[in-house]
Formats: structure tokens, C-alpha cells, sequence
């Protein structure tokens, strides 16, 4: 079913750098826990750190990796990574966001240092914490409960009130953007929609083939639309997405279960060998292969969009390369987030795209479980947590 009140009324806030504050977070204490509801103490910012309110974060299944156990963190910590909020307040040396300004957190930093920030096609800034530390830059985290540190994740952490986070992974947005939307841009949306446009570079009247119809899908799906492509077919197991992704540009969507052969043998026969582009927006290895397989033998080129588990090794043809198919990783779309991310939301305010078809169920934050419970079960594709 879905909640949606009216737009949530943000305010500007006041300085406090000094002070610490207490609020409402959920704690994952444990593997395969339900998330539980405690009130935490978030500190002050340290040099260039700002804290942010967080108005609106949406549920992600790389969040729900984490509570099962296929992505790596510390315990007890706070998760959550696609998010928007206002500045609360700043740590000494910040420059490029101040208190009361709307801002997306970055969960992929832009240190702009580095040399995957210098190069042009680079955007894994060696700043990112994607091996579960839990821990900011000096090693220490900002968050307590119950007389215990509390771990970050992704130096992000969304789900609670007030988080801390270093400048670097702050991208600062228009100021009339409506957070309980845009805070999709702060992962699943510009992860599909950037693996078509910016990683694959889709072109006009290609054909593109998408596995899996979650919202990462779903806005790979827009992103091929976006890029001109002339059929979009969209691939998942449980028929009852296929609808949604008609709607946002698949042209037709099959089940592979409704097949005996592979699913590379359907997608040739279907296209008559003519698939330019496969996305895998899953996270399961052998899909990755899959896909690698259904994309043309000669000029194909596959995507790997969905994150895959942690410490597993892969096994396939290397044929499927060496007759001339590109295999290429995609991490946040390939967006650079400090500058393109502000780009991005001023694109969703000029109606380029529509982030609402995305958005199946809004909810009060206290019901972050059932929020998780309708992402395992399938009935939703991105739910909003409103603070």
C-alpha cells in the first residue's frame, strides 16, 4: 500500500558544532537482526566533517546485504546510504556547505585528489569504505549507544536522525529540491540510470537487455530509454515487475523460467543476435555470466550493476571475451558524486526524469522493519523513510 503525506515542511537549522546530540537511529546489532529502534548519541563534526539531518533515506538491498551477512561489516552499526537532509552543522575548514543547505550524502566520496577523482572515466575515490571499517578518516566513529560505539557504514549511515559525514561525501543540491524524492539519487537511480548513460554509453536505436527489475533496474531501464535505445527488454523472475518496467520504457519482459534453452540462446533468437548491451542489476554471479553471454559475441557490451557478495570468486568462459564482448564494473552509475550528483538533481527539477515511478511505498521512519520486509517479499521497488 502506499503512505504518501504531503511534502514534509524543511526547516533551517541552527548552528551547534559543539554540542552533542542525541536522537532516534535504528542499530543493527547483529547478524540477521531486525533493525531495532534506539535513541543514540551522534558528535560533534571534527575538522572538515559536517552533520546532517536526514529528512528522507530510502531502502536499498545493498542495506539488506548487509543485514544478511553478503556484505562485510563491523557490528553494532547504522545503515542505510541513499539519503538527503540539511547541514545541521560544520566542522572547522569546511567551505563548500553550510549550515541549512539541502545536500545529498555521498556513499562513493570525491576526494578529488586521488587518481581515480583526477582521471575523467575514474569516480572509486580511494576514500570510500566499501570493505566495511566502519570508521571515518581518523579511525574513529561519531556515533554511541548504550555506552558503545556504533559503527558507519559506507561513511554514510542514513538511518537515524543526525549522522556525521566528511566533507568530501557531501554534494550540495538546489535548494527547492523535494528531499523525499531526490534522496533516490543518493544511490539506486543514478546507479541504473548512469550504468546506461555514462558507463555503457547506450546508443540510439541499440537493443538492450536488463536483469533484474528491482529500482536499480528500473532506472537502468530509464537510462536506456533516455539514451535512445529502440528495444529494452527486461528480464526477471518474478513477473509481477513487468508491468512497472513497461512503463518506464521496456519494450517487452520475459521470465526464464518460461524457457528450457539459456537465457542467451532466448535473447539471440528473440533479436536475432542484435543485443548491444546487457545490464546485471542482481547480484548473483552466475546472472553476471549470463548477461556476459547475451550481449553480441563481437561488439556486446555487459555491465555489472548489481553489487556482487563479498569474498566469492567468479568462474566462466574467457572466450566470451577474447571473440571481442567488454565486460565493464559499474560503481554509482560512474557519476563523479560532488559534481555530477548536484547535476543530476537539477536534471530531475527540469522533469528530464520522473523519480516517482520509482517510489511504491512512503513510510514513517519507525517502520523501517516493514519497510525491509516488503523489499524481501518483492512488493515494493524503492521504499522512502520520512524522519
Amino acid at each position: 500500500m502506499l503512505f504518501m503525506p504531503m511534502s514534509p515542511v524543511f526547516k533551517g537549522t541552527s548552528i551547534s558544532t559543539n554540542v552533542v546530540i542525541k536522537c532516534t537511529a535504528a542499530v543493527l546489532w547483529g547478524l540477521k537482526q531486525p533493525l531495532s529502534i534506539e535513541e543514540v548519541e551522534v558528535a560533534p563534526p571534527k575538522a572538515y566533517e559536517v552533520r546532517i539531518k536526514i529528512l528522507a533515506t530510502g531502502i536499498c538491498r545493498t542495506d539488506d546485504h548487509v543485514i544478511s551477512g553478503a556484505m562485510t561489516t563491523k557490528f553494532p552499526v547504522i545503515v542505510g546510504h541513499e539519503a538527503s537532509g540539511i547541514v545541521e552543522s560544520i566542522g572547522e575548514g569546511v567551505t563548500t556547505v553550510k549550515p541549512g543547505d539541502k545536500v545529498i550524502p555521498l556513499f562513493l566520496p570525491q576526494c578529488g585528489k586521488c587518481s581515480s577523482c583526477i582521471h575523467p572515466n575514474g569516480n572509486l575515490c580511494v576514500k570510500a569504505d566499501l570493505t566495511g571499517k566502519g570508521v571515518l578518516s581518523d579511525g574513529t566513529t561519531r556515533f554511541t549507544c548504550k555506552g558503545q560505539p556504533v559503527y558507519h557504514f559506507l561513511k554514510t549511515s542514513s538511518f537515524t536522525e543526525y549522522t556525521v559525514v566528511e566533507e568530501i561525501s557531501v554534494a550540495k543540491i538546489d535548494a527547492a529540491a523535494p528531499l523525499e524524492k531526490v534522496c533516490l539519487i543518493g544511490c539506486g537511480f543514478s546507479t541504473g540510470y548512469g550504468a546506461a548513460v555514462k558507463t555503457a554509453k547506450v546508443t540510439p536505436g541499440s537493443t538492450c537487455a536488463v536483469f533484474g527489475l528491482g529500482g536499480v533496474g528500473l532506472s537502468v531501464i530509464m537510462g536506456c530509454k533516455s539514451a535512445g535505445a529502440s528495444r529494452i527488454i527486461g528480464i526477471d523472475l518474478n513477473k509481477n515487475k513487468f508491468d512497472k518496467a513497461k512503463s518506464v520504457g521496456a519494450t517487452e519482459c520475459i521470465n526464464p523460467k518460461d524457457y528450457t534453452k539459456p537465457i542467451n540462446e532466448v535473447l539471440s533468437e528473440m533479436t536475432d543476435n542484435s543485443v548491444g548491451y546487457t545490464f546485471e542489476v542482481v547480484g548473483r554471479l552466475e546472472t553476471m555470466v549470463d548477461a556476459l553471454a547475451s550481449c553480441h559475441l563481437s561488439y556486446g557490451t555487459s555491465v555489472v550493476v548489481g553489487a556482487p557478495p563479498s569474498s566469492k570468486m567468479l568462474t566462466y568462459d574467457p572466450m566470451l571475451l577474447f571473440t571481442g564482448r567488454t565486460w565493464k564494473g559499474c560503481c554509482f552509475g560512474g557519476w563523479k558524486g560532488r559534481d555530477d550528483i548536484p547535476k543530476l538533481v537539477s536534471d530531475f527539477m527540469a522533469k528530464k526524469f520522473d523519480l516517482d515511478q520509482l517510489i511504491t511505498h512512503v513510510l514513517p521512519f519507525n517502520k523501517i522493519n516493514e519497510g525491509f520486509d516488503l523489499l524481501r517479499k518483492g512488493e515494493s521497488i524503492r521504499t522512502v523513510l520520512l524522519m
